[in-house]
């Protein structure tokens, strides 16, 4: 899985990058099932939402994933740009487990298709 990183409105360091790519790149084994040849890109921007605010969701982070058949958007806002890329790694943990499920249920409908 590729990962490509784009901030808005604010400063990457080398050090959030490595976060962003640690936090989203724990779930290249989920979607190392679905790609072939390294054709799953996740998207992943970090961005300041004011200028001006010191307080309230003034950091705000987005992945999308697309994968066959479907395109996973997850986003998050936070005071903390570390919180708001931990939440958007749960999201999109869960957003893939869902897929998954999903794409394991219709396999097995298929497989009991062709032995009928």
């Amino acid at each position: 899985m590729k990962i490509n990183i784009m901030g808005s409105k604010l400063e990457l360091t080398p050090a959030i990058k490595e976060y962003i790519e640690e936090k989203i790149g724990a779930c290249a084994d989920i979607v190392s099932r679905f790609e072939e040849n390294d054709e799953v890109t996740a998207f992943c921007e970090l961005a300041r939402t004011s200028k001006h605010h010191t307080h309230g969701n003034v950091f705000y982070a987005e992945v999308t994933l697309g994968l066959p058949g479907k395109t996973i958007c997850v986003d998050a806002e936070h005071s903390d740009a570390r919180a708001a890329i931990d939440e958007i790694k749960d999201l999109l943990k869960l957003e893939l487990r869902k897929y998954k499920e999903r794409s394991l249920e219709k396999d097995v409908r298929r497989k009991k298709r062709r032995m009928e």
